[in-house]
């Protein structure tokens, strides 16, 4: 299955335009108005949401209109199954941050991208996704005192 370039820049362009339609709506409930001598909260990222959507417009109609022979792949197989073993991992991380808690779903993506990915020996790996968790816990929960998503783990353990 190949992927051609045009066709991904059109996809690209329409999802930049849903992101510009969202801004625009965001701000249309808030109010794109002046009031008072003063713009109401949404007078400005609505402008930003239009010009969002007026560049993936541009770019939309560039490549529809643009033919001139720039229609190879823009990804192939080999290419899609690097893509998906960097994306599906993060994927993984995020659903088990959400139940399990950021630093065991840290743990366990660190673990394993250096496992498969930097090739580390076991205990390596688990050494350095050790040492990763450690440092962001000091920096996050002890200097910043900003506390993350800790989950049923280490609450269990007292570790608020």
């Amino acid at each position: 299955m190949d992927i051609s370039r045009p066709t991904m820049e059109v996809a690209t362009a329409s999802a930049t335009a849903l992101i510009g339609a969202v801004v625009c709506y965001g701000a249309l409930q808030n109010g794109i108005s002046w009031a008072d001598g003063a713009p109401q909260p949404g007078y400005f990222p609505f402008y930003i949401g239009c010009l969002i959507i007026f560049g993936s417009a541009v770019t939309a109609v560039q490549t529809l209109i643009r033919r001139d022979g720039e229609t190879g792949a823009f990804l192939d197989g080999a290419r899609l199954r690097t893509v998906a073993a960097f994306f599906l991992p993060i994927v993984g991380f995020t659903l088990i941050s959400g139940f399990l808690g950021l630093y065991i779903g840290m743990a366990i993506y660190v673990f394993y991208a250096m496992l498969t990915a930097a090739k580390f020996r076991l205990h390596n790996a688990a050494l350095t996704a050790l040492v990763v968790v450690v440092v962001n816990f000091v920096i996050f929960e002890k200097l910043f005192t900003v506390p993350l998503l800790k989950g049923p783990v280490l609450e269990y353990f007292g570790i608020y």
